[in-house]
């Protein structure tokens, strides 16, 4: 899981990169070949939903034969104060066995008045047998931190209220 917890680390790091001054992200699909190789493509569509249900199916069917698979999404999270923006991470690691966590990484928008900010990330769910959360939170920001531009956002960002 440290490998997959790293690649959603550093792409997550990457959207919130892009959604620290703009609207919507358009969805990243991320992935890793087992010789070490990585692609990103984003995943447009007229409908953020469409594009959404593709990036699934593209995880759920691997089209590419990749070891580990990540989609970052933009979508919305029910906090116990009600609901936020948040980037919604579904995290593959082919195995065998089959390996997966979902996340989410609340923010609130640019154009908010107070401007814009990352809250602290929540694991959602996973996939097979259930990963150390420790380790698996220390891999992702490990991952983080090896994306210049978005852990400088990050890091300028944290507002650890929610």
């Amino acid at each position: 899981m440290d490998v997959l917890g790293e690649m959603a680390g550093f792409f997550v790091a990457h959207a919130i990169w892009c959604v620290s001054d703009a609207d919507t992200l358009i969805p990243i699909m991320a992935y890793r070949f087992a010789d070490g190789s990585k692609q990103m493509v984003r995943i447009a569509d007229e409908q953020l939903e469409d594009a959404v249900r593709r990036g699934k199916d593209w995880l759920e069917h691997n089209p590419e034969a990749a070891a580990h698979a990540v989609l970052v999404f933009d979508g919305l999270i029910t906090l116990a104060d009600g609901k936020t923006d948040a980037l919604i991470v579904n995290a593959t690691d082919y195995g065998p066995p089959r390996l997966g966590f979902t996340m989410a990484i609340p923010y609130r928008p640019s154009d908010n008045p107070a401007g814009f900010a990352v809250y602290r990330p929540k694991f959602l769910d996973f996939e097979g047998s259930e990963p150390s959360w420790e380790a698996l939170g220390e891999a992702f920001f490990r991952g983080v931190d090896q994306h210049e531009k978005g852990s400088a956002v990050w890091n300028a960002s944290l507002d650890q209220s929610r």
